[in-house]
């Protein structure tokens, strides 16, 4: 049985759009040419590339750059203080905005 080939770019494919669909994922994309939508991933990448990458070419071997990245994104993601979120990192942030109650509701 032939397949119907699927559209040329990844992130528009028919494959990828049934990926999302099914995770809850909803897709934005865009104008072509557009940086909108992709400006917050270029951010974040710099940052990366600069705090990882600084004066570095290569790691000895490939556990310890996934090592590097890992600690990176955990001091990231846990201790450095973002503006945008009051001066919290992206953990804190998240506890407090979901954060759950810790006493039952009373009930009738």
């Amino acid at each position: 049985m032939l397949q119907r080939p699927l559209e040329s770019g990844q992130y528009t494919s028919r494959i990828f759009a049934e990926a999302c669909r099914s995770a809850g994922v909803r897709r934005s994309m865009s104008a072509v040419g557009s940086s909108a939508d992709n400006a917050l991933a270029e951010s974040f990448n710099a940052t990366f590339k600069r705090a990882t990458l600084q004066g570095r070419k290569s790691w000895p071997t490939e556990r310890k750059a996934r090592l590097d990245a890992f600690r990176w994104l955990n001091r990231y993601n846990t201790r450095r203080r973002h503006s945008h979120l009051g001066q919290r990192s992206p953990i804190a942030f998240e506890d407090a905005f979901y954060r759950t109650p810790t006493t039952l509701a009373r009930t009738a």
